[in-house]
Formats: C-alpha cells, sequence, structure tokens
C-alpha cells in the first residue's frame, strides 16, 4: 500500500521555484511595448472639486493619455455593490476616478498612461485640480450626530448600516442576573500590508476580440465575471489570470478598485498591454483597510460564574464607501459569544461611514474585535466574581455532548443559522494551562516581582467561523503519455499551499506522488466556475470538491485497470503510479491506462497503438465508448457546504512589563488548535503562526494614524510599526483533530485562526503584570508605550 498523504507533512510543492527567485508575479509578466500607469490621488478627505485641467499633463513627452471621470464613458458609474443587505439604506460605493466630491486621502481622480512609470508619475504632477475643501468628522460617535459633516450629502448621520440580532431572551437573562458588568473596548484600524502590493496588467487582441488582465486578485473568476459585464463581452473572451501573489490577507478580495477597470479600458482604447503596480504609499493610502470597532458589552452571570446574558452595541468603521456590505460586522455580531454557552444574546452594531479609505476584510475579519470583547469581558467577571481566569471560562464553555450547537437566530456571513458543529474546548483549555504552566504561574510571578520584574499570564479562547459556500468545484484529469495528474480549480493561491493540500488529497486516492500531481489555479481559462479565496475556506471548499472527483477518477481507473487486466474491480488497488492486481506483480500504469481510456484512430507515439481498433485491449462487441461514457480519465465536480464550520482554539501566553520602559516583551507564547482533520500539519502551522504573527502587530504594533484632517500620518512602512522577526517569540501549537460532520473530509478552515486571539492574550497578560500597580485596565489594542504610561501615571506611578 502507497503511504498515506493526507495528515502527512509533506513539503510544499511550489517552495523550490520561489526559493530559487523563479517566481512568476504580475509585475514579471512579459510585455512587449507596454504602457504604464499612475494615478493622481485626492489630498483631501472631504472635498469638493471645482475643475481639473490635464492640458500640460497631455503635452508631456511621452504620455499617450490621461484620463478623468469626464473620458471614461460607461465606466464613470459607482462600482459594484458587492453583498447586499436589507440593513444598508443608502450603501455608497466608489467611482473608478472620483466626479463631484472626494471622500478620503488617496482617492483617484486621475489616472495617466505614459511609456514608463516614471513618465506618467511626472504627468500626474502636472494636472491641476482646484478643491473646496469641506468640514469633516472622524470620530465615529460624534459622527452619528445630528448636524455632524456628512461624507455623502444624502446619508444622514453617516448611517451606512444599522442592523440588530437577538438569540433567546436577553431581557429576562438579566432580569435574572445575579452580577452584571459592563465594559467598553476598541480595537484600532490596520491594514494587511501584504509582501507584494496590489497589481494589474491587461492585454487586448483587437483580432480575437480577446481581453487578456493578470490581477494579483484573491478572485479571478469574480473578475472575470465582472469584466465581462462592464465591458460588454462574452466571458469567452476574457481571461483573468491571477500568477504568483506576494500575500493577499483579504485585501485583494474586493473587486473592484479603480485600476481592475480602468487599466483594461486603457489596454482596449490604446491597443497596447498597460500595467499598473501600486506602490507601498499607494498601498496605504488606496487599499481597503480594517478593524475599527467599539464595543459596549454587558455580560449577566450567575454568582456561580454562569453566564445567561449578553448584550453587545458596537460601531463599525465603514470607511468612505461600503462595496462589502455589513460582511466584517456581521461576522463580529455572530462571533461575539466565542466558544462559551450563553443562551441569550442582544447584539446590535451601527456601521459608520468616516472620511477614510473603504473598509473590507482584512485577515481576521470582525473575529479579533469580537474575541477582544468577549474576552477581556470574562476577565472582568472573573475579577469581580473572585473567580481563576481559567475556571470562569471552563464554567461556561460549550461541553462535547451539545454538539451541535445552535445560536437560534444569529445569521453568520453565508446567510446561514450560526451553528458550532463540534470541539473539545475543555480539553483544549486544560492544554494551555498545562503548557503555559499555569499552575506554578503565581510562585513564578512572585518570585520575579521580588526581583523587580513584571510577568503577567494572558488567556484568550476564540471561535473561526470557516468554509463559507456558496460552492467551488474541481477538475482532475490523468494525462496520457506522463501518468500525472492534473488538477484544477476555481481559486487563486496567495502562498497558502493549496498545491501541495490539494495533491494530498488527491495522492491518496490515485496512488501517486504529490509530486506527481500538477495543480493550476488562479486562471479561468484552466477552470470556469468558482467564487473566491477568502473566510478560510479554500480547504473545505474547494478540498471537498477535489475529493469528490478524485473519487469519481479512482472509480474510472479501476474499473479500465480491471478490464485491461482482466480481474474484478475489487482486486485492483492503486500505488506507485499504477494500477495493481492484489497479490501479484501484474500491474498497468496510470499513462498506459489513461491512454487505453481514449480510444484511438491514430497511434501517435508507441503507447498510443494500445487504444487504437485492432490493439487487443480495444476489442469490444459494441461501441468503443458505452452510453454515458467519457474519453479519458477526469471527471468535474462540486461541494456546495450547508453551513460554515466552526474551528476554534485556545491562546495564551507569559509576558514581561517594564513599567520604566512601558514595554511589553512576550516571553512564551501558547496556542492550542483545532481545525478538525488536518491535511497537512506543517501547512497548518505555518498558518497559525503568520497568523498569530499578525495578530503581534495588531495587539502591540500596527495602527493607522489618521489626523483630525482625515490625513494618514504613518503611510509608509518606516512609520507603520509591522513586527520584525525580533519581536515573534518562539510559539508552542499543539493541535487537537476533532473531525466536523459536515463535510467528507472532515476538516474545517485553518487561515485566519492565528490572528484572532492575540490582542486579548496580550492586554490580559499585561493587566495582569501590573496588578501590583493597581486595577490598571487595557482594553484598547494596539497596545502602545504610551497606553501603559498614561495608565500608570493614572495611579501615581
Amino acid at each position: 500500500m502507497s503511504t498515506r498523504q493526507f495528515g502527512a507533512r509533506v513539503e510544499r510543492n511550489i517552495d523550490p521555484k520561489l526559493l530559487r527567485g523563479e517566481g512568476a508575479f504580475v509585475d514579471d509578466i512579459p510585455l512587449p511595448d507596454a504602457l504604464h500607469v499612475a494615478f493622481l490621488r485626492s489630498p483631501h478627505a472631504r472635498a469638493r472639486i471645482i475643475s481639473i485641467d490635464t492640458t500640460a499633463a497631455k503635452r508631456h513627452p511621452g504620455v499617450a493619455a490621461v484620463y478623468t471621470s469626464d473620458d471614461i464613458g460607461p465606466l464613470d458609474v459607482e462600482m459594484p455593490l458587492l453583498i447586499p443587505h436589507p440593513s444598508m439604506k443608502n450603501p455608497k460605493t466608489q467611482r473608478p476616478l472620483a466626479r463631484g466630491d472626494v471622500h478620503y486621502v488617496g482617492q483617484t481622480v486621475a489616472m495617466v498612461v505614459a511609456v514608463d512609470r516614471y513618465t506618467a508619475e511626472d504627468a500626474a504632477a502636472l494636472i491641476e485640480v482646484e478643491y473646496a475643501p469641506l468640514p469633516l468628522e472622524m470620530d465615529l460617535a460624534k459622527a452619528l450626530t445630528d448636524g455632524a459633516p456628512l461624507v455623502h450629502a444624502d446619508v444622514p448621520n453617516n448611517l451606512a448600516a444599522h442592523f440588530v440580532q437577538t438569540s433567546g431572551n436577553p431581557d429576562d437573562a438579566f432580569a435574572r442576573a445575579e452580577h452584571v458588568i459592563k465594559i467598553t473596548v476598541q480595537v484600532d484600524r490596520s491594514t494587511a500590508a501584504p509582501m507584494e502590493c496590489r497589481a494589474v496588467a491587461a492585454r487586448w487582441d483587437a483580432v480575437s476580440g480577446e481581453l487578456t488582465v493578470w490581477d494579483g486578485t484573491q478572485a479571478p473568476i469574480s473578475v472575470r465575471g465582472g469584466l465581462a459585464s462592464v465591458f460588454e463581452l462574452d466571458e469567452d473572451k476574457v481571461r483573468v489570470i491571477a500568477p504568483d501573489v506576494g500575500g493577499g490577507f483579504g485585501q485583494k478580495v474586493l473587486l473592484f478598485y479603480p485600476d481592475e477597470l480602468l487599466v483594461p479600458m486603457a489596454a482596449m482604447r490604446l491597443g497596447r498591454p498597460v500595467k499598473y503596480i501600486e506602490d507601498r504609499r499607494e498601498n496605504f493610502l488606496g487599499s481597503s483597510q480594517e478593524r475599527t470597532q467599539i464595543h459596549t458589552i454587558e455580560l449577566a452571570a450567575l454568582k456561580t460564574g454562569e453566564v445567561i446574558g449578553l448584550r453587545d452595541f458596537f460601531l463599525h468603521d465603514t470607511g468612505a464607501f461600503i462595496p462589502y456590505g455589513i460582511a466584517v460586522a456581521q461576522v463580529a455580531s455572530t462571533s461575539i459569544a466565542g466558544p462559551y454557552r450563553i443562551p441569550n444574546i442582544f447584539v446590535e452594531f451601527k456601521a459608520v461611514y468616516t472620511p477614510t479609505v473603504q473598509v473590507t476584510p482584512y485577515r481576521g475579519c470582525g473575529r479579533p474585535q469580537a474575541c477582544f470583547a468577549i474576552e477581556r469581558a470574562m476577565d472582568q467577571l472573573a475579577e469581580e466574581l473572585g473567580l481563576d481566569r481559567f475556571e470562569i471560562r471552563r464554567r461556561n464553555l460549550i461541553a462535547e455532548h451539545q454538539f451541535p450547537y445552535e445560536r437560534e437566530g444569529l445569521l453568520f456571513a453565508d446567510g446561514l443559522k450560526v451553528t458550532l458543529d463540534s470541539g473539545q474546548y475543555g480539553k483544549a483549555l486544560a492544554m494551555a494551562a498545562a503548557e503555559l504552566g499555569a499552575e506554578d504561574f503565581a510562585s513564578e510571578q512572585a518570585k520575579a516581582r521580588a526581583e523587580g520584574r513584571y510577568l503577567g499570564l494572558g488567556l484568550a479562547c476564540y471561535v473561526e467561523g470557516t468554509g463559507l459556500g456558496p460552492y467551488e468545484g474541481g477538475h482532475i484529469k490523468i494525462h496520457p503519455i506522463t501518468g500525472k495528474v492534473y488538477v484544477n480549480t476555481g481559486l487563486s493561491t496567495q502562498g497558502q499551499g493549496h498545491d501541495t493540500v490539494f495533491a494530498q488529497i488527491v495522492a491518496d486516492q490515485l496512488g501517486v506522488s504529490p509530486q506527481d500531481v500538477i495543480v493550476v489555479e488562479g486562471d479561468t481559462k484552466a477552470f470556469d466556475w468558482g467564487v473566491a479565496t477568502f473566510a478560510s475556506r479554500a480547504a473545505v471548499v474547494s478540498g471537498n470538491a477535489i475529493h469528490k472527483t478524485a473519487l469519481t477518477v479512482r472509480k474510472k481507473v479501476i474499473e479500465a485497470a480491471a478490464n485491461m487486466l482482466d480481474v474484478d474491480p475489487d482486486q485492483i488497488e492503486l500505488r506507485d503510479s499504477a494500477a495493481w492486481v492484489k497479490g501479484s506483480n501484474r500491474f498497468a500504469p496510470l499513462a498506459a491506462i489513461a491512454t487505453a481510456s481514449n480510444p484511438l484512430r491514430y497511434a501517435f507515439n508507441k503507447a498510443a497503438q494500445a487504444a487504437t481498433q485492432f490493439a487487443p485491449a480495444s476489442k469490444h462487441d459494441g461501441p468503443p465508448l458505452a452510453d454515458g461514457q467519457a474519453p479519458g480519465l477526469e471527471a468535474t465536480d462540486y461541494y456546495s457546504p450547508s453551513q460554515s464550520t466552526w474551528a476554534y482554539g485556545v491562546h495564551g501566553a507569559i509576558v514581561e512589563v517594564d513599567p520604566g520602559l512601558c514595554t511589553v516583551k512576550i516571553r512564551k507564547y501558547v496556542c492550542i488548535h483545532d481545525c478538525g482533520n488536518m491535511i497537512n500539519p506543517m501547512i497548518v502551522e505555518g498558518q497559525v503562526l503568520g497568523g498569530i504573527a499578525q495578530g503581534i502587530g495588531g495587539a502591540l504594533y500596527e495602527h493607522l494614524d489618521y489626523q483630525a484632517d482625515g490625513n494618514l500620518a504613518n503611510a509608509s512602512l518606516m512609520d507603520f510599526l509591522v513586527p520584525y522577526a525580533t519581536e515573534i517569540p518562539n510559539v508552542s501549537i499543539l493541535h487537537l483533530e476533532t473531525p466536523t460532520p459536515l463535510n467528507p473530509l472532515g476538516v474545517k478552515g485553518v487561515g485566519e485562526a492565528g490572528c484572532i486571539a492575540v490582542g486579548a492574550v496580550v492586554a490580559s497578560g499585561v493587566e495582569d503584570a501590573l496588578r501590583p500597580f493597581g486595577a490598571l485596565k487595557f482594553h484598547q489594542v494596539p497596545l502602545s508605550p504610551n497606553m501603559i504610561s498614561r495608565a500608570l501615571e493614572e495611579v501615581g506611578h
């Protein structure tokens, strides 16, 4: 029997190519005679455009074209509202180029196309725009008040959406409560900061009428559909390719950014390839951001610590536009109870327009905010009731026998009821306590304090809804010459390791090495149907689609091999890229079986002779292909999940705080994680560790510093503090594998898990470390040295 690949620590197939510097990103695509794009962007957060003069820019040597909203014809419309929702009364989306007003610093006003980027930038600087600045309000709560300056003149009180969900009877729960706590917490705005900024290139073939677009997107099939619609082309005349992509983290799932429409438009109009490569400052000023939410959360509890009710009201900053609907806020609102058995929930949010870059999902997508709120509240409840932080959680975690656990009345981002499907929450908490050494920590902490060092233990639990629908598909074909297996799916990859995990799924069913499985994704010509890479869904949705397809191809292989080897199908086993007769040395290579499965008229090589009409294996009494049979060894199938599946975990850390410098060092970090059956534990650990690194950034460093006038003060990696490797501690990752009953592979998603709980862990740990100085509270992240300093000053230190 072949070694089982599912669950094995298989090295990633793509890594050798990337490590040799052979990756092909958008800017590496050879496009002879290409033109290059630069944008003129608004310097004002709110202003009215009085006039635009492009005369000097058009005259600049090397300029091919200059476009404003007056020049782009049918593209001069508001871009799509991707996820409509009835809670949005007046949803606003951006135009490719501003018309009338500008709504944030960095909004695109004009586009220059020139022989190179330098010329385009120089010409953009020659465009003269007269603005009339308008008043603005950056504070979320103040923006909702009567008389506040409006981001959009026809949207009263800047209210983008208002949504309420209720589960159980929260009013009754609070009436019965023996103890109620209430806190307000805030998570500040950040950005994905992918290693590769966004990029788009396009080529138009006027002879064939075909448009080819290279786009560093997480949603090539969706982009293809949108471009076909906008430019009134048949979908088969539009090809979108997402080549190697240097990180996405949600920022690259939005469609459309202005350049994704304007670059193809320019290529079609000018008859030459056109390319736009976003620079880092543009990424800060123009590409989607996320995170700012302010939660006021209340817990109703009995004296035993059992939480019987939860109320949460929060403000969600959606930026100047809301193209992705309420997805981020809705995910937060349905994750607010975490892994806890809270039967009565009231959650309400208001999404607020602010004169800033639009907000769409960034890794975590509302979950870090919800986790921060509930976990800080659980710590507060534990303190007020005099209970240990582990104990308060243990008393409230959903027990194994209570799954599936429904939160009736709460709808997740897929529009379906929140039902937590499986887990071992209590065991995960116990594992975290053991790995942290929680039982002995008090003595360790006391010893450190005697030495003038301040250690604290931080703790947080989380859940992660993963594997959203609606569907994905997979196509598998065994090549008749090489015997290698080709797999296609509609996703694109940004470094997650799809090519390896999908290969492992297929390898087990077809008896081949994962290295002999070639996965092609991110190309709309390779696979025609699908959605996108987002929300920790690739393994769940595409993985199960590919698994179903592999089962079909396996059956075809066994039937064809049994016919060739003249045995019953149950006598065939697949291993070592061949079909073997069990208990014998008789076999047929997959390449030969694939060749024989395609009846041929002409033999193009020696192996093909076996499939021609007079070959022994081709003898038959009826037609070469039976009714309903297809040539070759290939199949296509799809998987559509019945609901999301919920991963979970427990994070903990030992932190050290220097009250003089007000700095925080993470001395030990522990993650207990459960994403169901793991396809490749090494890749799972890479995903979790990467998420923890981003979470540490969000907990301590990464904060977008918007000024009162709407300008972003730290729009560079000099000032926006992404943590270095030196800031990331060694992390102990321990796994549980609780299969979900919802899909054949028993898998849950993992992509966002690592980042969710980190902010709550760090704040919890810092509070614990500084307890000797008084009841300091840290209810906002990122937690800066200034915040620690102010807290210490307030208690007289």
